[in-house]
């Protein structure tokens, strides 16, 4: 059983890092909330998270940043800021996820936090402006309210299904590379 709660939290930690480089306030929020909740028991330093300062301050940061993805250029400039928060929202949200699996060393946690939302983060901003070139701007929204979407579902599916999580890391892993391989084929062409 004890093996069977350790593989959950490191699929929960790898839906939820992935989850940051969409949305770094996201997966932070719904760690905070369910701590906050009692629903989830967080290690120090990652319980700091359930606070009511830290709530508000994410809380308040998701908003801007939920608003201000929306709008042509502000996006771009969250996105630049974004190449720093979400690896680090990535890396504290698998590294608190992580405590349940003994066998991980904290710095490798971080690490693989930073890497994967890092990745997911740079894939984002990459693919993004062949939306905003392709749609005079006009799809970034919908992009943008996707990605929101994609985040909070592998946040709570991250809690509540896992292996379902992990799943769904794995499909966003496979659809960035296929993405990424056809836009290169585009440029070439």
């Amino acid at each position: 059983m004890e093996t069977l709660s350790a593989l959950s939290s490191l699929f929960a930690a790898f839906g939820l890092s992935s989850a940051a480089g969409l949305n770094a306030y996201i997966p932070l929020l719904t760690i905070g909330a369910l701590q906050r909740l009692g629903y989830l028991t967080l290690s120090e330093p990652y319980s700091v998270l359930g606070s009511t300062p830290a709530l508000v301050i994410l809380g308040a940061l998701a908003l801007i940043d939920f608003i201000g993805d929306k709008v042509p250029v502000v996006d771009h400039v969250l996105h630049i800021i974004g190449g720093v928060v979400h690896p680090v929202a990535g890396a504290i949200a698998f590294a608190s996820q992580s405590g349940a699996v003994s066998a991980l060393h904290p710095v490798l946690a971080l690490a693989l936090g930073v890497v994967l939302a890092g990745g997911f983060h740079a894939a984002r901003a990459t693919i993004r402006p062949a939306a905003t070139a392709t749609t005079a701007g006009l799809g970034n929204p919908v992009v943008s309210l996707l990605e929101d979407i994609t985040a909070l579902v592998l946040s709570l599916l991250a809690f509540l299904a896992p292996l379902i999580a992990f799943a769904l890391f794995v499909a966003l892993l496979l659809l960035i590379v296929g993405a990424w391989r056809a836009w290169r084929r585009v440029l070439r062409h």
